[in-house]
């Protein structure tokens, strides 16, 4: 995701964050309808259910990738051992003892995640095809 400007959102239990201008990473997992859940980030407007749909709805960009082997926690570890800094403690992680699953990510750490995390673009075009 990336925000041109400073964004503020109320997130459940989290409170009020605050996200900084640039690019972030989320980790995160559909156990059941990629498809839908993908296209579901990608809508303008949703019901707000997950920590993530309040990012999304206010990205100036997005892109998604998805892995057929790593899990959202194993992501996370990686994203940090690329470089990938993280966020906001407890962001989309209240099913699992990670510290958070949203990093900021300048140029080389995001490369380093994706050349290393085996991870593919989604497209929409995918979406319809699959």
């Amino acid at each position: 995701m990336v925000f041109r400007n400073p964004v503020t959102i109320e997130v459940g239990s989290l409170g009020t964050i605050n996200i900084d201008p640039g690019e972030y990473c989320y980790a995160g997992s559909a156990m059941n309808g990629l498809d839908g859940r993908i296209r579901r980030h990608f809508a303008a407007e949703k019901k707000m259910h997950w920590h993530i749909d309040r990012l999304t709805t206010k990205a100036d960009g997005m892109e998604a990738y998805i892995s057929t082997s790593a899990e959202e926690c194993t992501l996370s570890d990686l994203a940090v051992k690329c470089g990938c800094v993280r966020a906001v403690k407890g962001f989309g992680c209240s099913d699992c003892g990670c510290l958070t699953h949203l990093f900021s990510a300048d140029a080389i750490s995001k490369q380093k995640l994706l050349n290393s995390s085996g991870v593919v673009p989604f497209s929409e075009k995918e979406i319809r095809r699959r």
